[in-house]
């Protein structure tokens, strides 16, 4: 399963990357739940929350349903 998140990640990398930002996979848990951080521009940018809900989460849980959910860490 860690290899199929990271790959949907790997899809997402290049539109953060393009914002001086990336996302790196911490861990996925058993239940289902992505583990991410947040880096670079990303890391305490006051949007983050929206590109993790909105674009991270969004793709991971539309490719990968039996994922739950993407959380930061």
């Amino acid at each position: 399963m860690r290899d199929k998140v990271q790959k949907v990640l790997d899809k997402i990398r290049p539109s953060l990357q393009a914002d001086g930002g990336d996302v790196k996979l911490i861990e996925v848990t058993d239940d289902g739940i992505v583990r991410v951080q947040l880096q670079g521009a990303c890391h305490g940018c006051p949007m983050s929350q929206m590109t993790l809900k909105n674009g991270i989460e969004r793709l991971v849980l539309k490719e990968l349903p039996e994922i739950k959910s993407v959380e930061a860490v």
